[in-house]
């Protein structure tokens, strides 16, 4: 098969999931587009939002237009590591022995909602950490892999914080993207009222199976970068580093700790899928700049000075935007 090929399947597969995922969820296109780059990318997606803007009706839906088994993992104060992971159980076997059998998890499927994941103890939050990571989870010293494509959707509510626990910094920089949920404009609004009290009932399709995602994702890799396209993603990261020759006053002035060297490959690979949906097998500058404050908003960490004065990582972040030069040329100068 040709690139033209290649790309014309996958520009095809994601305009595809995009009409169906649309029959159900009304607007919020650059949630739905955030959410498909990111599961392209094999990446994990954090979906903040007050209640009811329909985060887990995405999640959802998602899991019905992909042909990949689904999991609902509802976190609260007293669930335990075992409750995600599995557990051995003692059971006799037919000759009257006993033995230890191994009884999965919710955490093994492809595609596992953790719904409300900051009202979970740390310790609860922790058990999804090398499951994100490894796309593997160690019990009773053995490890386990689990089936691939495997995807983490996590939601959590950014304004009822009594009885949550803050994501640890190690768990939020596992999230590919973290994606903010707004509210429905008067005419979005006025369709989902529409949608939901006359009871029609909307029939979405399978689009794509488990292989053909990889196959998809595994082309999403082979897409080539420039180097002074690379070189602007590693230059947008250490402009967050404070304290460095490379941080810009504002990330002195307002932060404490930067991006990991995840956030830069997070702006690689999702610019890369953003090249695709558009017809292109190369990267651009705009297809850096156009999720970087999905990719880098949940990786900064506000200093006092920030909160004190109501600052948030996307301010810090357009400002970013704004004064690195694209070219590397300009920015030498500039220095």
């Amino acid at each position: 098969m040709s690139p033209e090929e290649k790309i014309g399947k996958f520009r095809e597969t994601y305009d595809a999931l995009r009409e169906e995922i649309g029959k159900v969820i009304v607007g919020q296109r650059a949630i739905v587009d955030g959410t498909l780059n990111a599961l392209f990318a094999n990446g994990h997606v954090l979906l903040e939002g007050v209640p009811g803007l329909g985060k887990t009706l995405l999640v959802r839906t998602l899991s019905q237009v992909l042909d990949l088994s689904f999991n609902r993992i509802q976190f609260t104060p007293d669930l335990m590591p075992a409750d995600i992971l599995g557990t051995n159980m003692v059971h006799e076997t037919d000759d009257g022995k006993r033995a230890f059998e191994f009884l999965h998890g919710p955490i093994f499927a492809h595609l596992v909602l953790a719904d409300e994941i900051n009202r979970a103890t740390p310790k609860t939050q922790s058990a999804m950490l090398e499951a994100m990571q490894e796309r593997s989870v160690t019990i009773g010293g053995e490890i386990r892999k689990l089936d691939l494509p495997f995807f983490v959707l996590a939601t959590q509510n950014p304004i009822d914080q009594e009885g949550t626990y803050p994501l640890p910094e190690a768990q939020l920089d596992r999230f590919f993207y973290k994606l903010l949920v707004g509210y429905p404009s008067a005419d979005e609004l006025s369709e989902v009222v529409t949608r939901t009290t006359e009871g029609g009932k909307v029939e979405v399709k399978h689009v794509v199976d488990g292989a053909s995602l990889i196959e998809l994702q595994q082309l999403v890799q082979q897409v080539p970068v420039a180097s002074h396209v690379k070189d602007y993603a590693v230059r947008l990261v250490l402009a967050t580093h404070p304290n460095t020759e490379t941080a810009l006053d504002i990330s002195n002035q307002f932060l404490r700790f930067g991006s990991s060297p995840r956030g830069a490959q997070t702006l690689l690979l999702g610019a890369k899928v953003r090249a695709l949906t558009e017809g292109r097998f190369n990267v651009s500058f705009d297809d850096i700049a156009a999720f970087a404050p999905a990719a880098l908003r949940h990786r900064l960490i506000l200093n006092f000075e920030a909160e004190a004065e109501g600052v948030t990582t996307d301010l810090v972040l357009d400002k970013i935007l704004a004064d690195v030069p694209r070219d590397a040329v300009a920015a030498k100068v500039s220095s």
